[in-house]
C-alpha cells in the first residue's frame, strides 16, 4: 500500500502542481493584504480559493493520470470536499502559527535587496507551514479518494435525490 500511495512519479507531479498553487496563493494573499488592506487570515483564504480552480485542473491533468476519465463532475465534487478540509488546515494552521509566533518571538521583517518591499517573515513562514500541512493531507486524500472510484459519489448523489 505504501508503494502505491507514495510512488515517486505521482509525488513529483503533485509537488509541481502544488508549488504552482502555493505560489499563486502567496501572491494573491500578499497583494490583497498590501494593496487592499485585507486581513492576514482573509488574504490566506482568498488566495486558497483562487488557487482551487487552477489546482483541480492541473491535478487532474498532470498528477494522477485522470485526464482521460469521463468523471470530471464527480472528481470536482470530491475535490471540493477535500479542498474544504485543506482550506481549514491552511487558513487556521497558518493563522494559528502566525499568532503563536508573534506572541512568542515578536514580528520579524526584512527588506528585499535592491527594493523597498518589506516581507513579514512570520506571515511568510506561517503561510508556507499551513500550505505544507495542506499538501500532505491533499496528496493522500486526492490519491485515495478524489481520483479513485470509491462509491462515495453515487451514495451522495442518491442521498441528495431523496
Amino acid at each position: 500500500m505504501t508503494d502505491k500511495l507514495f510512488n515517486q512519479k505521482d509525488l513529483i507531479a503533485y509537488f509541481i502542481v502544488a508549488a504552482i498553487g502555493a505560489s499563486l496563493q502567496i501572491v494573491v494573499s500578499s497583494l490583497l493584504q498590501e494593496w487592499f488592506q485585507v486581513s492576514y487570515e482573509n488574504g490566506v483564504l482568498i488566495g486558497y480559493v483562487t488557487s482551487f480552480f487552477i489546482g483541480f485542473f492541473l491535478t487532474k491533468l498532470l498528477a494522477f493520470n485522470a485526464k482521460n476519465s469521463a468523471k470530471t463532475r464527480r472528481e470536482m465534487a470530491k475535490f471540493a470536499m477535500v479542498s474544504v478540509i485543506s482550506c481549514l488546515i491552511t487558513v487556521y494552521g497558518a493563522s494559528g502559527l502566525y499568532n503563536l509566533s508573534i506572541s512568542q518571538i515578536g514580528s520579524y521583517e526584512f527588506t528585499l535587496p535592491g527594493s523597498v518591499k518589506t516581507v513579514n517573515t512570520n506571515k511568510l513562514f506561517s503561510h508556507t507551514f499551513g500550505m505544507g500541512l495542506s499538501f500532505i493531507s491533499n496528496y493522500i486524500l486526492h490519491k485515495t479518494f478524489t481520483f479513485r472510484n470509491t462509491g462515495f459519489y453515487e451514495k451522495l448523489k442518491a442521498l441528495l435525490n431523496l
